[in-house]
């Protein structure tokens, strides 16, 4: 099966494929083309069946889950054609942080304080963050996707570029769906399998989603006190320190030693955090280099340490980050997603909630 799916991809890009599109023979061409990838899928389909099968997922629940999976071009398409990052934070944050959000998170926040008070205290994480998170996955629960997940990642491990990625989550999604959380037609996503109010990708879920009321149910599309919690257990997992902010913004000296600040693009989070480790001092030594507050003033005078990042470059924001930039960059390894983050957690604390 393996080998006629290369010989079909390999078809694809040749001369003589190319050839019948340039030629009368487009509409056969297409309809042909059209019909071999129907084949091919529903093929694939029985092979991860079967695939499944072997690592003891029932029959029953096989054919339930994929009763009616389909193949979406649309999410291929998306797959290969994310958009390049053409912003810089000064343009990315009004754009992703709009007065409207803080203006929803703030109310959000006031809304389930109660709760968000009550998961806060017992995961050590501070609701604000929670709330930020939120916000910008899914707009407070408002946009999580209608994709179905097992087409969504049926369909991306179809298309070969990270099968064994994406294999790897639909046996998360099975597991799932084998534990009750959630049923087939309920279980909704992005066009690449992330969920619920918090878009978890269902390994994700697996390993981060908690029953946040006790009733025997992980349930991150619609329940409250499961988005929250699976959320705050999600940061704890990776390291988050409710003593700490997130960091802050600051102001280099002239002629500052930019090979103190992580590299820009290091290429993996294993390598970033490797930077981390070279580059992170104490703030009284960051001070001590000339370091200072946006606003000019003297950095905080705790005993904590931080790294230098540059989300765009040294002429763009500069920012001390905290420990707990790791928990978030974990979430999502981008400068960009992290700032907006934070920046949407500070506008929740400050002025404080009434």
């Amino acid at each position: 099966m393996i080998n006629l799916l290369k010989r079909f991809t390999s078809f694809k890009k040749s001369s003589a494929f190319k050839l019948l599109l340039s030629s009368g023979c487009v509409l056969f061409a297409a309809g042909s083309y059209a019909q071999m990838a129907k084949t091919n899928f529903e093929q694939y389909i029985d092979d991860i069946k079967v695939e499944a099968q072997e690592k003891g997922f029932s029959q029953a629940l096989l054919d339930s889950s994929f009763a009616n999976v389909q193949y979406h071009k649309r999410a291929v398409i998306a797959d290969k054609n994310q958009p390049e990052n053409v912003e810089t934070l000064d343009t990315y944050l009004p754009k992703r942080v709009p007065d409207w959000k803080i203006k929803r998170a703030r109310e959000m926040y006031k809304k389930h304080q109660v709760l968000l008070n009550q998961v806060g205290e017992q995961y050590g994480v501070q609701p604000r963050f929670i709330v930020a998170l939120w916000g910008l996955e899914t707009n407070f629960g408002k946009i999580m996707g209608n994709y179905n997940v097992i087409s969504a990642l049926s369909t991306l491990a179809y298309e070969g570029r990270r099968e064994a990625f994406f294999k790897k989550q639909i046996w998360a999604a099975l597991t799932i769906l084998d534990q009750g959380h959630i049923t087939i037609d309920q279980m909704k996503g992005s066009w690449a399998g992330a969920m619920g109010q918090n878009q978890f990708m269902p390994t994700s879920f697996v390993s981060y989603a908690v029953d946040g009321d006790g009733d025997g149910k992980k349930d991150i599309w619609g329940n409250q006190a499961d988005v929250f919690s699976s959320m705050a257990n999600y940061l704890k997992k990776e390291g988050w320190d409710d003593n700490l902010t997130w960091g802050r913004q600051v102001k280099l000296p002239e002629n500052f030693d930019l090979s103190l600040a992580i590299p820009k693009n290091t290429g993996s989070r294993k390598k970033w955090l490797a930077a981390w480790s070279k580059t992170e001092k104490s703030l009284a030594q960051w001070q001590a280099l000339g370091i200072r507050r946006a606003d000019g003033t003297n950095l905080p005078n705790v005993d904590v340490t931080a790294a230098l990042v540059f989300p765009d470059d040294e002429k763009g924001r500069v920012y001390l980050a905290y420990d707990n930039y790791k928990s978030l960059m974990h979430w999502n390894l981008s400068y960009y997603f992290v700032s907006s983050v934070g920046h949407l957690s500070d506008r929740i604390k400050f002025p404080p909630v009434k």
